[in-house]
């Protein structure tokens, strides 16, 4: 990865902590694309034992987990502390005492690309919008893969290259600095997929564009989720006024029916991990290398 495409981990925290409070009223298309993810459950007959919510956030995705598998053990795990504080009272306290709530969470505080957890101890993992945040793609499937009992599944969606195309075409033109994260294509995830062992990936990919009235719009909804831009080839000081202006006047010239476009390309995909490929020796071979 170009070095100034790399996410500073330490922003990534901070942003979410600080956006923790505000992000459920703006994470209107990540409520969205989670109950789009759900209801491709439907088509996998599939229950399991123990699922690892990655990139947990505030609980809604967690919740509607368990709803789904009332019996299942559930993991939420998240870079930000102050998510699991507001997911936690998420629950009603009356609501504790059905049966579908009877099952503890249990909250983990860490990064997805150094998972704190044991070798095959979960079923499903289970990534809506995470996978973005990551540096290390391959690493992070290692990391899913090592975690997954055989036969497990990953199920996840993400963001792709032209996630925010008009943010980025407007800001292009006013300097050098990156302000908006890299996105990686799906047909690369795909191949990172089978790279790290998972079998039969299934990938797929839409469009959902916002629509705003004003450009300041758009930034104080990507603000509220925490969706800063904390590449290290981001403008680290104020932007100035001139180029804040001429960013705005492109942005503008994208302007729809009275509204300013902001367009998403999300990334849904599902794997398997297999049973471990076994090598069959031949009698000959067996009494070349010594066993017979």
């Amino acid at each position: 990865m170009n070095d100034q495409h790399t996410l500073d981990k330490r922003q990534v925290r901070r942003a979410f902590d600080r956006a923790a409070s505000s992000y459920d009223q703006a994470a209107v298309l990540q409520h969205e694309i989670c109950e789009r993810m759900l209801s491709r459950l439907d088509y996998i007959k599939f229950v399991p034992d123990a699922v690892l919510d990655v990139g947990s956030g505030t609980g809604y995705g967690n919740s509607k987990l368990r709803l789904r598998y009332p019996d299942t053990q559930l993991l939420a795990l998240d870079i930000a502390l102050a998510m699991h504080f507001q997911a936690r009272p998420n629950i009603p306290g009356w609501k504790k005492w059905l049966p579908n709530f009877s099952k503890q969470t249990d909250y983990i505080c860490g990064d997805v690309e150094q998972l704190p957890l044991t070798d095959n101890c979960v079923d499903l993992v289970w990534s809506n919008l995470a996978l973005q945040w990551c540096n290390n793609l391959e690493q992070t499937f290692s990391e899913i893969h090592r975690v997954l009992r055989i036969n497990g599944l990953f199920m996840f969606s993400t963001f792709g290259p032209d996630t925010l195309k008009e943010l980025r075409q407007a800001f292009s033109h006013a300097d050098d600095y990156h302000h908006v994260n890299r996105f990686i294509d799906m047909h690369d995830i795909g191949d990172l997929l089978v790279h790290n062992g998972f079998a039969t990936p299934v990938m797929d990919m839409e469009y959902i564009t916002l629509t705003y009235a004003e450009v300041i719009d758009v930034m104080r909804d990507l603000k509220a989720i925490g969706a800063h831009n904390v590449t290290k080839g981001r403008r680290r000081g104020l932007m100035g006024k001139n180029i804040w202006q001429q960013s705005i006047r492109q942005y503008e010239t994208l302007r729809q029916a009275g509204k300013l476009p902001a367009t998403f390309e999300i990334i849904y995909g599902h794997a398997w991990k297999p049973q471990p490929r076994t090598s069959i020796l031949t009698p000959e071979t067996r009494r070349e290398i010594g066993l017979e």
